[in-house]
């Protein structure tokens, strides 16, 4: 065990990032600042309108203002390790420090997957029972949704978490990552880490597999209800409705299908443009995707896009007129 260095709250870890590829530090510093700017930006905005204006205090929009908090708070666990990495010739951080960012990221990755499968949920019901939706989707109904969602996100993180921190680390501690992501940090240790795997393997199917087993299902019934409306215009509307959770779904879960589902190159000449080509679509997944949850409520959503409307053109001179009936 000489060439183990037992973890304390001392122990460092080196993040590897783009250290390989010093020339697209900048151009992704200046990338990365400009789309973290946007995410806070925009998600920030839907908290606001969907706290101020009234016709937004439903369970849809309730559900939304959840999820553009999660990813103000996801972006930002990670978002200025990134950027700091860029800047800094050593790409060290601390032990503590490494294992709270794990926590915030697999926490907020996790109840993201739940929060999805709710907002499935919730428009399973609005579409397939319309009658029913006030009385299924009350209140008292909704809000708990939404904390068991963030309930159950932090306590998987904080038993992938546990299970990581008791391990004992090599003296090679550099983790190949722009962050400490789990997987990466796990390829480190110095120990038998299959009660890791399997405990990950559990997590996986319950917080990917069972949500996209709830929201197939769901939008299953979503769809041949939408196919039996009688009229073009009714289906449109209908479909409307929930296109843009649909669209959130399939770039949040396409992502993650393509970053950890693709094969491996086995051509050891290209390890290095697979390395890299892995460590972008994982830029994808932590940056762009956040990114783009506003845009796509906003562009197809119209009470979004009005709320918005009304917060940019009259904040200024009508504030106290700013959310009045429409």
């Amino acid at each position: 065990m000489d060439n183990v260095n037992q973890t304390d709250s001392g122990s460092e870890f080196v993040l590897l990032g783009l250290s390989a590829h010093p020339k697209l530090e900048k151009t992704f510093f200046v990338l990365i600042l400009s789309m973290y700017l946007v995410i806070l930006l925009g998600n920030g905005v839907l908290i606001v309108v969907t706290i101020l204006d009234s016709h937004l205090h439903t369970p849809m929009y309730f559900f939304l203002g959840n999820l553009s908090f999660l990813d103000i708070c996801y972006t930002t666990s990670s978002v200025p390790l990134i950027l700091d990495s860029f800047l800094t010739p050593r790409k060290t951080i601390s032990f503590t420090a490494c294992f709270g960012q794990m926590f915030l990221s697999f926490a907020m990755g996790a109840t993201e997957c739940v929060l999805l499968s709710m907002m499935a949920f919730d428009r399973y019901v609005a579409i397939c029972n319309p009658l029913r939706y006030p009385v299924v989707m009350s209140k008292a109904t909704y809000v708990p949704m939404a904390i068991s969602s963030w309930a159950a996100g932090s306590a998987a993180s904080t038993v992938q978490t546990s299970l990581a921190m008791r391990l004992p680390f090599c003296e090679d501690n550099v983790i190949n990552h722009f962050t400490c992501e789990i997987l990466a940090v796990l390829k480190l240790a110095c120990a038998d880490i299959s009660i890791n795997v399997i405990s990950m393997g559990v997590t996986n199917v319950i917080f990917l597999g069972v949500p996209v087993l709830f929201i197939f299902v769901s939008y299953v019934f979503i769809l041949t209800t939408i196919l039996r409306i009688p009229s073009a215009e009714g289906r449109k509307k209908a479909f409307s409705t929930c296109s843009a959770h649909l669209t959130v779904v399939v770039v949040f879960y396409g992502t993650i299908l393509f970053m950890y589902g693709k094969p491996k190159s086995k051509d050891p000449l290209g390890a290095d443009k697979q390395d890299l080509a892995d460590k972008l679509i994982s830029l994808f997944y932590g940056v762009v995707t956040p990114m783009l949850n506003p845009i796509i409520y906003s562009l197809r959503n119209k009470d979004v896009k009005a709320a918005v409307r009304n917060l940019a053109i009259f904040q200024k001179h009508f504030p106290q007129k700013l959310f009045t009936k429409r």
